[in-house]
C-alpha cells in the first residue's frame, strides 16, 4: 500500500478546501497559513506533479488574464484515487493516534 506523504496530504486537503479556486499562489498561501510554516513555490509544485503523476489531480486551464500577459492560471482539482488516498491515510492516522498511542506519546 502507497501512503501519502505529510506534503502530499496538506496540499490535497488545500485544493480539496480551495473548491474551484486551487492554483499554485492559492494553495501555497493556503498551505502557509494552515502550517504556519513558509512553503517556497518548489515546495509545493514538486509534490503537486508527483501527485499529477500518480493520478490524484487533475490540471484545468483558466481564462487567459490580461494582468498575466495573457496566460491562463492553472487549476487543480483532486481526482477519485485522490480522494481515496486521503480517506486511507485518514483512517490510517485514526488508527495510529488512538487515545492509547496520545496517552503513551504524553508520558513519554
Amino acid at each position: 500500500m502507497h501512503l501519502l506523504s505529510r506534503a502530499e496530504e496538506i496540499i490535497l486537503m488545500a485544493i480539496v478546501n480551495l473548491k474551484d479556486d486551487a492554483y499554485g499562489i492559492a494553495i501555497r498561501e493556503y498551505v502557509t497559513k494552515a502550517t504556519g510554516f513558509t512553503w517556497s513555490i518548489g515546495a509545493v509544485y514538486a509534490p503537486l506533479r508527483r501527485l499529477e503523476e500518480k493520478g490524484y489531480v487533475t490540471t484545468f486551464k483558466g481564462e487567459p488574464i490580461r494582468e498575466r500577459g495573457g496566460r491562463s492560471k492553472v487549476f487543480y482539482r483532486v481526482t477519485h484515487m485522490g480522494k481515496d488516498a486521503l480517506l486511507k491515510l485518514k483512517k490510517v492516522n485514526k488508527n495510529i493516534w488512538s487515545e492509547s498511542s496520545v496517552y503513551n506519546i504524553e508520558k513519554a
